[in-house]
């Protein structure tokens, strides 16, 4: 049975001018908040091709900074338990069909217009970085090449994989049946158990499936958002402390290594943990409703900016590094900054002239097909 919703003039003014807060925008703001983490990170926080583009190792330009850039990786935790959040939201009550082209239509447009970008500027003959043959770049499109071995085009795709694996488990468990209170706990108990087996069994099919590093961060966002709907939900808090749990036990273990001079940076454990649950009380605090205050109509503008931002900030980035700071001697603070904004630009771009034109369109083309 089908309940109709609500007749718009049965609804009192104020809720009418109140409904803007249910966006939630100051998740939005988070999000950016997470991207630019990254891109410090990418920036400041290690070595390997930016210190190329810098001509020399960012821990000399930033020596003090580039110690808490190296921290900016951990955005993509933050990251994972806003998607958590995002797609239990968007998924609940919605067919698998519009759940499906929603979700493409959001993700592809702006990643094709990033890898085409991408590989036209690396193909120029005075960029020193390399483009991928011709056959892996076609395999780049479809968003798998790291499952097929293919060089990547976009090196922050990897977590895109990770991505599309919990929109599937998330599609199959939960959307595909209907999503209700009790399937969308038995999907995060489920999961979190079928993660811990994998760690323990090391079967590299089950690790495929049930990415036991980071399962943890987005089944905390679902939680949060069973949060978002009752905050006395008993289970869902138990949910969300569990996942927090072992979320920060895998963050320090893919992230924190012995003191080492040969590394680029020290991470400490205590920081790590902060950092991860930053994240998680972020969302929480969000969910719960204790920034509804902040919802200035810029926080969905740098939210629409955080995808074509994240998907073009780390290639580019080196382009934009090389040529302020070693073709026109800009000093490296002044370099750093411009290229955050430039980049922003950039996604400003795409988002204006790509999502906007290309993720409506794509959406009604799917949902038409029989």
């Amino acid at each position: 049975m089908t309940i109709a919703p609500p007749r718009l003039e049965t609804r009192p003014a104020e809720t009418r001018r109140s409904a803007p807060a249910t966006r939630l925008r100051a998740l939005d703001g988070l999000r950016l908040l997470a991207a630019l983490m990254v891109a410090a990170y990418h920036y400041g926080g290690r070595g390997g091709d930016i210190t190329k583009a810098w001509g020399t190792s960012p821990r000399h330009l930033f020596p003090t900074l580039s110690e808490w850039f190296a921290y900016g990786c951990l955005g993509v935790q933050i990251f994972f338990v806003i998607s958590g959040f995002v797609i239990c939201m968007s998924g609940w009550g919605r067919p698998l069909r519009s759940f499906f082209a929603s979700r493409v239509a959001r993700l592809y447009p702006a990643y094709w217009a990033a890898i085409i970008l991408v590989t036209l500027v690396f193909a120029l003959p005075w960029v020193a970085y390399k483009t991928v043959a011709p056959s892996e770049l076609v395999v780049n499109f479809t968003m798998l090449q790291q499952p097929i071995g293919v060089h990547r085009v976009l090196g922050v795709c990897w977590t895109l994989w990770a991505e599309l694996r919990f929109y599937v488990l998330f599609a199959i468990c939960v959307v595909l049946p209907g999503a209700t209170r009790r399937r969308v706990v038995m999907f995060c108990a489920g999961w979190t158990l079928a993660a811990a087996i994998t760690a323990a069994v090391k079967q590299p099919l089950l690790t495929t499936v049930f990415m036991p590093e980071y399962a943890s961060f987005f089944i905390g966002g679902v939680g949060l958002y069973l949060l978002h709907r009752d905050r006395r939900d008993v289970t869902a808090w138990g949910i969300v402390a569990v996942s927090w749990a072992i979320g920060q036990h895998y963050a320090v273990l893919s992230t924190w290594h012995k003191p080492n001079p040969a590394f680029f940076s020290f991470r400490h454990t205590s920081v790590i943990i902060a950092i991860v649950t930053f994240g998680f009380v972020m969302v929480g605090a969000i969910a719960l409703g204790h920034f509804h205050w902040a919802n200035w109509r810029w926080l969905t503008v740098a939210g629409a900016l955080t995808y074509p931002f994240y998907l073009v900030h780390e290639h580019l980035g080196w382009v934009a590094v090389h040529t302020l700071h070693h073709t026109f001697g800009i000093p490296a603070p002044a370099t750093f900054g411009l290229t955050i904004a430039s980049m922003l630009v950039l996604a400003w771009l795409l988002n204006r002239y790509v999502e906007n034109l290309l993720t409506p369109r794509l959406r009604k083309a799917l949902l038409r097909v029989r």
